[in-house]
């Protein structure tokens, strides 16, 4: 033992040196309140995947009309009810894109040889033969600017109305609160019926009666976090130092709100979906020959035993475009509520 230790250096048992200066040194870089939550966000696989699946869906709502190359609302009789068929994949006997179509009896028909179609529909035909593939993007574009109007008039209309609620407060918040829940006991339903008397049928029937009553969540949530805000320290230095309450609702809550508006802004989004798509399926939505994600699924529906990819294809981005939003909105909440923190 004695001859382990001799052969170890002198240098080797000089105590430490320290530089005091640097001990309370911070070697990670900061990050603001956004790059932690971006990072959070980054490793929340599920949000990232859902992230990347939407921007797809968004980019094709946009680019899949002008790659098919045909319009959404011509008909061509001739070429009705035909199934899908993609080049490339149609010699893959497992996959039902190859254009033939099963009959309830078992057998198997191929409707393009049957009307000497020598063309391709990626997504097939409607009863009108209007080509699937456009249409389905063309309502996809529809609802996705739907559910972002909804999202806007949120943003505007209720983080405004709540913000000015709940910092005021007295006898204006009693006022505004009372208007609120007259708004929110009527039922949206309603109030696009009655639109639908006065107007027709459409998206503008449908803009006009979210932007009656689609506001009054936000503004709730909002409110009750601007009543916890206003009592905090840096409101009462900023009257203190003689702002104005534009500015400080404006320069000092709306920012400590923005995780809150997020969040909820996001679960707005397939809600508003939703909506104008069972809105279009009991009829109170577009009417053809417009098309949304609603109207396909409605059209799909009455074919289904006999032309089930009608309805099945729209069916799957509805669900895609709804399962991706909300596991979005999850993963924002885990990265901005402090209190979902680990």
């Amino acid at each position: 033992m004695a001859s382990n230790l001799e052969k170890l250096p002198k240098e080797k048992f000089a105590p430490a040196i320290l530089d005091s200066s640097k001990s309370e040194e911070i070697n990670k870089p900061s990050l603001s309140f956004w790059q932690d939550a971006w990072m959070r966000v980054r490793k929340n696989k599920a949000a990232v995947v859902s992230l990347v699946v939407m921007v797809l869906l968004i980019i094709m709502a946009f680019l899949g009309p002008l790659i098919s190359g045909r319009e959404y609302d011509t008909q061509n009789v001739a070429h009705a009810n035909l199934p899908p068929k993609i080049p490339g994949l149609e010699n893959v006997s497992w996959l039902p894109f190859d254009g033939e179509k099963k009959l309830p009896n078992g057998n198997v028909i191929n409707p393009y040889e049957q009307k000497k179609v020598d063309e391709y529909y990626w997504f097939g035909t409607d009863p009108l033969g209007r080509d699937l593939f456009t249409r389905l993007w063309k309502g996809t574009q529809v609802s996705l600017y739907i559910a972002f109007l909804a999202a806007i008039i949120d943003m505007i209309i209720g983080v405004a109305y709540g913000a000015i609620s709940g910092y005021y407060g007295g006898r204006l918040d009693n006022v505004m609160q009372r208007i609120t829940e007259v708004l929110i006991g009527i039922p949206t339903l309603v109030v696009v019926i009655l639109m639908i008397l006065v107007l027709e049928p459409g998206i503008l029937s449908i803009t006009i009666a979210m932007s009656i009553t689609g506001w009054v969540g936000m503004s709730r949530v909002v409110r009750a976090q601007t009543l916890k805000l206003r009592e905090q320290e840096f409101v009462l230095a900023s009257k203190t130092l003689g702002n104005s309450d534009g500015r400080i609702i404006f320069k000092h809550l709306l920012p400590n709100l923005a995780g809150v508006i997020i969040i909820n802004t996001m679960f707005t989004i397939p809600n508003a979906i939703f909506f104008e798509a069972f809105l279009s399926f009991i009829g109170l939505g577009l009417q053809a020959p417009n098309a949304s994600l609603g109207t396909l699924i409605d059209e799909g529906y009455k074919v289904l035993r006999l032309h089930p990819h009608e309805m099945i294809i729209p069916a799957i981005v509805i669900s895609v475009i709804m399962v991706a939003f909300n596991m979005l909105a999850d993963g924002l909440r885990d990265a901005l509520d402090p209190k979902m923190r680990d």
